[in-house]
């Protein structure tokens, strides 16, 4: 029988690295041999601090590979990035094709098994076939190219704006690949990190400094003083996303609050990304990808074998070494790269 290895969340601080059966795969699912799974800012407290919904869990909602069964025949040997977001489809939300906001979500990696696991089976609808030009390191990164996208439509990018961005990790430096993409004339960031910032800049965005120029705004931490910062550096009639998730309460003193009384700032919120016939992110970002406009390959700065998943975390959870993606792969790693 085939391995089916895989990194298995039984308790907070206790991911187990085993050995499983590989799944069955049922009439509306395609089996799937993960390549490569990426390590979200999301999966460490998962890990660490809050748990997932239930245990054990795989965790991983960052992942591509090949179709390795699929029943009905038509996607065998296929290389596939996978929507990591499974919609009830009943409710209001989804009726309307916005999926994202689904008052009844399952998810891989966090509320399901994910896709830190040598096989996992997918729902069909959850599949999207990549080009043959991208690698499956890069087909992993389409959620949160997906999410950078999602955010930064919002903003309605002009030609000639300036943004900035709070949070030089992944999804920010894609957040500005993007606007750079759509004419935006500058991309500064600020990070507590200043080795975030040193990456941004070298390749090719600035260090924001007070008194720069600023026509729109995506936070991306979550941290009241960075929502204060980013309200205070945009300019009367700016338009700010707010798309970083909290990890605890989020306070806004009163001269914040005035920053968007009296500035008649427009405020978005932004969750996920679009999946559906009207916007696809997802289908929008692999071609973006394919075409050289959005370009992750530097933003994978490390990659471990899915057997040293633990070591892995620590690294990050330490911050032992500076990195921005971290890449988990098996089944042959990238052979791509």
């Amino acid at each position: 029988m085939k391995s089916n290895f895989r990194a298995n969340l039984y308790a907070i601080n206790d991911l187990r690295y085993e050995n499983a059966p590989i799944p069955e795969c049922m009439e509306d699912e395609v089996l799937v041999e993960v390549k490569c799974c990426g390590v979200c800012g999301s999966d460490l407290p998962r890990v660490y601090t809050k748990g997932t919904y239930h245990f054990p869990t795989v965790i991983g909602h960052e992942f591509a590979g090949k179709v390795a069964h699929d029943p009905k025949g038509e996607l065998d040997g296929k290389k596939v990035a996978i929507f990591p977001l499974l919609p009830c489809f009943e409710c209001e939300s989804c009726k309307q094709g916005s999926y994202a906001t689904c008052e009844n979500y399952d998810y891989y990696g966090s509320r399901r098994d994910g896709g830190m696991s040598e096989y996992i089976a997918v729902k069909r609808w959850n599949i999207l076939a990549m080009p043959d030009s991208l690698s499956y390191g890069e087909g992993a990164m389409c959620e949160p190219v997906s999410v950078g996208r999602h955010a930064v439509l919002k903003l309605d990018i002009k030609k000639g704006d300036k943004l900035l961005i709070s949070g030089a990790g992944p999804i920010g430096i894609i957040a500005g690949q993007w606007a750079k993409s759509l004419g935006a004339d500058k991309v500064y960031y600020f990070d507590i990190d200043q080795r975030k910032i040193d990456f941004a800049k070298s390749i090719g965005f600035e260090e924001y400094t007070e008194g720069d120029e600023i026509s729109c705004v995506v936070e991306g931490t979550g941290h009241s003083e960075a929502i204060r910062r980013c309200l205070k550096a945009v300019k009367p009639a700016g338009r700010v996303v707010l798309m970083g998730n909290p990890a605890g309460e989020v306070n806004m003193a009163q001269d914040t609050y005035w920053y968007i009384l009296r500035k008649e700032l427009k405020l978005f919120g932004t969750w996920n990304s679009a999946y559906n016939d009207v916007q696809n992110d997802w289908k929008d970002s692999l071609t973006a990808m394919a075409e050289g406009k959005i370009n992750v390959k530097p933003l994978i700065t490390h990659r471990y074998d899915l057997s040293d998943c633990n070591a892995a975390f620590e690294m990050m959870k330490n911050r032992a070494e500076f990195y921005n993606k971290v890449m988990l792969v098996m089944n042959g790693g990238d052979e791509n790269e």
